[in-house]
């Protein structure tokens, strides 16, 4: 059988390119099992930082922004390479490499969580475990599948971003953190969200909420936790316990916390579940 191959598959850059390419930090002991960590739409690594931090001492920590996000080379963004999320997972794999990473814990956030399941898939030896908060293999509603949105939401979400980016990102924030009594998270998401570069921010909304994996995740070699907390518009409840019965080595731990943002409104209680996944 043929092997499968993408558009994303691109010739390998060298390992100092794809640590400027991706602004990749790395922190800890250099024989230390690598933890990375992974942030969803909108946001870059700094997401991470606190959480990151509280495994410095036992773990070779790495952070990184996707193309397009954070300090990332923004030069090096090409729609057609990132027209799916395998671009992304493209991203993931170039960046374990460059850091001469294997069998590390993945912490991804919400898209990233299918974006390293398909990177999994490709390079199973890269991974030993991927702690996935708030995932969703599709958001949109199909047949006998409720993702949360229709279509026409997305549609309608595409043409706010393009039409007043800061207005958009005032009025998503508030709903997807679901935390009034933090507005200081709030106001941190966003920041985020307004200061996306717009081209960026509207091509990846497009992949984010179109995309669908839900064929894939049988495939999936690599053992997963999933973290799914309540009140979340983006991912609802009930996907985790599609996740958990899709994917073949899957545990999924219900949070006590509300939003789609729990790695900012509760470090805490996400350290926790790391350390018991």
């Amino acid at each position: 059988m043929a092997e499968h191959t993408t558009r994303a598959e691109t010739p390998r850059l060298a390992p100092a390119d794809v640590l400027r390419r991706n602004a990749v930090t790395v922190r800890g002991p250099a024989d230390a099992p690598v933890m990375v960590f992974a942030h969803g739409y909108g946001t870059n690594q700094t997401t991470w930082a606190t959480i990151a931090e509280r495994f410095t001492a036992d773990h070779r920590v790495v952070l990184f922004d996707y193309v397009g996000s954070g300090d990332s080379d923004l030069t090096a963004y090409d729609e057609q390479r990132y027209d799916s999320y395998e671009g992304y997972a493209t991203d993931l794999i170039e960046v374990l490499d460059a850091v001469d990473a294997r069998g590390a814990v993945l912490v991804a956030h919400s898209a990233s969580g299918m974006i390293g399941a398909l990177a999994a898939i490709r390079r199973p030896e890269l991974f030993s475990r991927i702690v996935m908060v708030c995932p969703s293999p599709r958001y949109v509603n199909d047949t006998d599948y409720a993702g949360g949105f229709s279509r026409e939401d997305v549609l309608g979400l595409l043409d706010a971003i393009e039409a007043n980016q800061p207005s958009w990102a005032a009025s998503l924030a508030p709903a997807v953190t679901a935390r009034e009594d933090l507005p200081e998270v709030t106001d941190r998401v966003r920041e985020l969200f307004a200061t996306t570069p717009q081209r960026v921010a509207t091509h990846f909304a497009r992949v984010v909420f179109l995309s669908d994996v839900r064929s894939r995740l049988a495939e999936i070699p690599t053992p997963c936790v999933i973290l799914q907390s309540s009140g979340d518009i983006i991912c609802p409840p009930h996907i985790g316990a599609y996740l958990r019965d899709r994917i073949p080595q899957a545990e999924l731990v219900e949070l006590r916390s509300a939003g789609h943002f729990v790695h900012l409104t509760d470090p805490e209680l996400i350290v926790d579940e790391i350390r018991a996944a």
